[in-house]
């Protein structure tokens, strides 16, 4: 006898979520935001430990305001429902960048050089778990 063929409730070919997950992507998404809005200012004010850092990474002073701006952009497009793929897109491109600038100092591994990689993982899977659309996306490729 052959098993019963699965039938998809779905009508909207999105893949369900419960209320639990979408509340832990909510919640996520508006931990890694906080700390990314936090980061954006403290470049943009150009407080002494950022100016530390960038010393300390080869970077000017006069960067830190643009590295500020181009980071809190991004992280408003990822707050935004409409162009959070994007904003998280842009998010992740800046962390290569700053992963980059470690490993270029040969900062340690797992405290320093993966730090935005600890900050990427949330991004993601707060959207995932918050995004109806990018869960279809990653599980049909469509």
């Amino acid at each position: 006898m052959a098993a019963p063929a699965e039938v998809d409730n779905n009508a909207g070919g999105t893949a369900p979520v419960g209320r639990t997950a979408a509340r832990v992507g909510l919640a996520l998404s508006a931990v890694v935001t906080l700390f990314l809005l936090v980061d954006s200012a403290s470049k943009l004010l150009r407080l002494p430990s950022e100016v530390a850092g960038a010393g300390q990474l080869g970077f000017a002073v006069g960067t830190l305001p643009i590295m500020g701006a181009l980071l809190l952009v991004s992280t408003v497009l990822y707050v935004v429902p409409r162009t959070a793929l994007i904003g998280a897109v842009l998010i992740t491109g800046y962390l290569g960048g700053a992963l980059c600038a470690t490993l270029r100092i040969d900062a340690p591994v797992f405290t320093v050089l993966l730090a935005p990689v600890y900050v990427a993982v949330p991004v993601w899977l707060g959207l995932y778990l918050r995004s109806p659309g990018l869960r279809q996306l990653v599980r049909h490729g469509r």
